[in-house]
């Protein structure tokens, strides 16, 4: 028999983990519907899928308040105040992989009705990569399992090599007329949300061993680039220039936003996203102070001239400036401010994409 305190702390941490293992089945569980659906062409199912995430939302503030809870009231230490953290960390990966799940069913509904003629044993074999990969990235965090969370890490360049393969035949079926342009966007979406899953079950991974082994396993000696955008608000610019960022699906590079005042996001750059197939409805708007990691950020891009006030004295991040006009303000008719969204967004697609170039190819002797 431990302490009272020891005893304490224990059952925290069971209710802890037992509210992530019932978010962490939900959100497999829609995976799989999803794929269900998309074989069997199952509208209901996705339906259900959609309905399923506000469950999902829900456990995702719950287990938020018990973590905080835990370290107000159990002041943990060492390994102890590691699990906090991680679970915290984690506990946005699971909620982003419902969110996919979500997109995923979405992406369906919009192929209903339609006689297409669809990969379905692609779609098949990378979600019986990714979500499998999923499940036991949690098993390894919950059973404080390092060997599991090193071995599920090595599914996800896998999982990315086969996305590219779906793209590339999709594309084939599109020039040969197989299947109609309004439904290409929804196919790639569907292959690109499941190797996000294995994306962020790469993450949970990660998470694991730095609360197993305390040693962080993310930015290790350069090997991964974290870029933050920043402006004035993070409610349009920053925002769209991290999903931009995020779309174009680098394993090297991390990606995030933060503004000086933060502002709700804005429905216009919702809605112009969407129409590129890059969903930010659920994206919230923080401070520089809220970014995680600020200390490992070794590129900070500002998008406002006002937005170098927010950077923290010292900072030893490289400061691109790409000052462009916020297209949320912008006046006029419906196709005017459709060409304002969509001339932010060249520009910062263009810029990104040439950085990630420049990094990788490291041309400088």
């Amino acid at each position: 028999m431990g302490t009272h305190y020891e005893q304490s702390m224990q059952r925290d941490i069971d209710r802890i983990k037992s509210k992530v293992t019932e978010m962490a089945r939900l959100a497999g569980d829609s995976l799989d519907a999803c794929l269900r659906a998309l074989v069997n062409k199952d509208r209901q199912l996705a339906y259900s899928v959609i309905l399923r995430d506000r469950r999902i939302d829900e456990l995702e503030k719950e287990i938020d308040r018990l973590c905080l809870e835990f370290l107000v009231r159990q002041q943990p230490v060492a390994k102890h105040l590691r699990f906090a953290y991680v679970t915290i960390k984690i506990n946005q990966e699971v909620e982003r992989i419902g969110d996919y799940a979500e997109s995923i069913a979405r992406q369906i509904v919009k192929l209903s009705g339609q006689n297409l003629e669809i990969p379905i044993e692609r779609y098949k074999e990378i979600a019986a990569m990714s979500i499998p990969m999923f499940r036991d990235a949690v098993k390894a965090y919950l059973a404080e399992d390092a060997s599991l969370a090193e071995r599920s890490m090595e599914v996800e360049e896998e999982v990315d090599r086969l996305k590219s393969v779906i793209n590339a035949e999709l594309v084939q079926l599109r020039q040969a007329d197989k299947i109609p342009l309004s439904a290409l966007t929804p196919l790639m979406t569907i292959a690109r949300r499941f190797e996000r899953v294995s994306d962020q079950a790469k993450n949970i991974c990660e998470e694991t061993l730095y609360f197993v082994t305390g040693q962080y396993q993310k930015h290790p000696g350069g090997e991964v680039w974290r870029v933050v955008f920043v402006d004035q608000h993070n409610s349009c610019r920053s925002q769209m220039a991290e999903a931009i960022a995020q779309s174009l699906s680098q394993p090297k590079f991390v990606f995030d936003s933060a503004g000086v005042d933060p502002k709700p996001v804005d429905p216009g750059a919702v809605e112009f996203l969407s129409g590129k197939g890059i969903d930010i409805s659920k994206a919230s708007s923080r401070s520089v102070e809220k970014l995680p990691n600020l200390e490992f950020t070794q590129i900070v891009i500002l998008l406002d001239p006002a937005a170098r006030k927010a950077l923290p004295s010292g900072t030893k991040a490289v400061t691109l400036d790409w000052s462009i006009p916020d297209p949320s303000l912008v006046q006029g008719t419906p196709a005017e401010r459709q060409a304002a969204y969509q001339r932010a967004h060249d520009f910062l697609h263009e810029h990104t994409n040439d950085l990630i170039e420049a990094i990788l190819a490291d041309k400088i002797d």
